[in-house]
């Protein structure tokens, strides 16, 4: 494997009765902060818990953090800090119990840094996990993984049904975490105001296959919305660049997935006037992209 990558995943299928992950590529270089988008229901927890061994491919190759998966799968989640939404954590006992639990059986268990995280979260130790809110039960995962200092952060829908102010908590401290430049994350969100704020890598997954995977940058500088005047008779060319163009008459809106000169040139040749080409948010590009992908599947 390539020693750059955290993650990487070759040809991943696995077939359910009513959903298949078809051919999932998806590389986390290390030290990275991967977000992972899609709707719900698009293959996302799938795809994770096949890459923790969880759940056994049918097809494909899967590497984490060096180990071959399933084959190192106990290896590699000595490794991996998962934290999911719905994660279990024992209701009658208390969260201190839980710390004792895991720093017995993981040496890098930090307990400095569990305490730390323990007053940043507003979280008492000898509450029992059956108390908690569900935006403490989320904390109180979220230290258990952290505290152990893990190379690989699978985070799946972390933040999801939290407060606001929980929600912010939890970002803050993710953003500290991800400070550390030895240690991956791969960030699972139907959320993308949360991945653009955080991730510095994005893929795009819908009904199991991959749609785009790029830096985030890059993938935030390519995109353009373009408002446009077209007089009549003038007809727009077919570009491989347009995911999109809504309106009629004069006035049309043109939504390119890589603007650049040639798309400009290719306009103006036919006749357009380009009266403003606007940026895209994260959550404009994820729309857009899926959209499209769907309208292409069933034309």
């Amino acid at each position: 494997m390539d020693q750059t990558l955290a993650v990487r995943m070759r040809g991943v299928c696995k077939r359910y009765p009513h959903f298949t992950l078809d051919g999932m590529d998806l590389s986390v270089r290390q030290g990275s902060i991967m977000g992972f988008l899609g709707a719900n229901g698009a293959g996302k927890s799938t795809t994770l818990r096949i890459l923790m061994g969880l759940v056994l491919a049918d097809a494909g190759d899967v590497c984490v953090l060096g180990h071959e998966i399933p084959a190192g799968g106990a290896l590699a989640r000595q490794e991996i800090g998962f934290v999911s939404e719905d994660l279990r954590l024992y209701g009658r006992a208390t969260l201190q119990w839980h710390m004792g639990f895991v720093a017995s059986f993981y040496p890098r268990w930090d307990q400095a840094y569990a305490e730390r995280l323990l007053r940043r979260f507003d979280l008492r130790p000898a509450q029992q996990i059956k108390g908690m809110s569900h935006g403490q039960r989320v904390k109180a995962a979220l230290l258990l993984v952290l505290a152990r200092h893990p190379r690989l952060l699978v985070l799946d829908e972390p933040t999801s049904a939290l407060d606001p102010v929980a929600r912010h908590e939890v970002l803050a401290t993710l953003m500290e975490v991800m400070g550390d430049e030895e240690r991956s994350v791969l960030f699972s969100s139907h959320n993308t105001h949360e991945v653009e704020q955080i991730a510095d890598a994005v893929t795009i997954i819908d009904r199991g296959r991959l749609l785009e995977t790029d830096d985030k940058e890059s993938c935030l500088d390519r995109w353009r919305r373009l408002r446009l005047e077209v007089p009549a008779g003038v007809t727009l060319p077919r570009l491989p660049s347009v995911v999109a163009l809504q309106g009629h008459g004069r006035a049309q809106v043109l939504t390119s997935s890589d603007f650049g000169a040639e798309l400009t040139a290719a306009l103006q040749a036919a006749g357009a006037r380009i009266h403003a080409v606007e940026t895209m948010s994260l959550e404009e590009i994820f729309v857009s992209t899926v959209m499209h992908r769907r309208e292409e599947t069933t034309a």
